[in-house]
């Protein structure tokens, strides 16, 4: 299968970062983040640290106004490592995931997620939180943590103000996987595109904020913001409350988890 095409700036020179489970590179004011874990670019622990390694590194580089994520090959990302959610794992898990999630919202630099492929779970919610998204017209979208016995709780603190209340629960709730074409429409990309047009797309995106003032662009996405900043970091603190508190103490959050991993039906207890 023919590796997706990653969007790239041409303008400069470029530099090059050396990590083990994701590729920085940057040119002029451009940084690409490419998800380096094949197949299926799966965010485990390392690649979590990593993240926000590499979200600091940028930060601190105040020529570069754009950010842009994607995955190797033909995959954003499947999502997070469902062995992070063993009951000694979890709670170190979403504190390093939810610190990358804030990292990136709060970053005056402007964030593009280029979606091929499998965009799941954590992966979508990584994708979602980004200020423009593009995705590939059959890419894979999705929320499936449900049929896990869990719920992703940056999706339910911050999809409603995307597309609405009774569109997130839909995903949220059935765990449904929906194509790129049906994310554009919903609200939860910016466009779609086929495949191969994909890298044009974000490509030409890029050229244009490339050509603008990164102050102002800092301050007009600061404006325009989806959602309060509070008011999500708020909202986030308690669905991890809720996550480790509440979900995590149930027999069929713990079920969920072991069927995956055991490769099984899960036997739900309500309990």
């Amino acid at each position: 299968m023919a590796r997706a095409p990653r969007p790239r700036n041409d303008m400069a020179s470029q530099t090059t970062y050396g990590f083990t489970r994701l590729l920085l590179e940057s040119r002029a004011s451009v940084a690409h983040i490419t998800l380096r874990n094949e197949p299926l670019n799966i965010i485990d622990i390392g690649m979590m640290d990593e993240l926000f390694a590499a979200l600091a590194e940028i930060e601190s580089r105040p020529e570069i106004s754009v950010i842009v994520i994607h995955g190797e090959a033909n995959c954003f990302s499947a999502g997070v490592d469902v062995a992070g959610h063993t009951p000694d794992k979890v709670g170190s898990m979403l504190e390093k995931f939810h610190r990358v999630i804030r990292t990136l919202i709060a970053t005056r630099k402007v964030t593009i997620a280029a979606v091929y492929g499998h965009c799941l779970g954590g992966g979508a919610e990584l994708a979602m939180v980004c200020d423009l998204v593009y995705t590939a017209e059959d890419a894979q979208w999705g929320f499936p943590e449900i049929q896990l016995g869990c719920f992703p709780p940056i999706a339910v603190t911050a999809l409603s103000a995307l597309m609405g209340q009774k569109r997130a629960s839909n995903l949220i709730l059935t765990g449904r996987t929906i194509t790129g074409t049906e994310a554009a429409a919903i609200g939860l990309a910016s466009g779609a595109a086929r495949a191969e047009q994909l890298e044009r797309v974000v490509n030409e995106t890029v050229r244009k904020l490339s050509s603008l003032s990164p102050a102002a662009l800092g301050i007009a996405k600061k404006a325009i913001y989806a959602w309060d900043s509070i008011h999500f970091d708020k909202g986030l603190a308690r669905a991890e409350q809720i996550y480790l508190d509440e979900l995590m103490q149930t027999e069929d959050a713990h079920e969920g988890i072991r069927a995956f991993m055991e490769k099984r039906p899960p036997k739900w207890k309500g309990r």
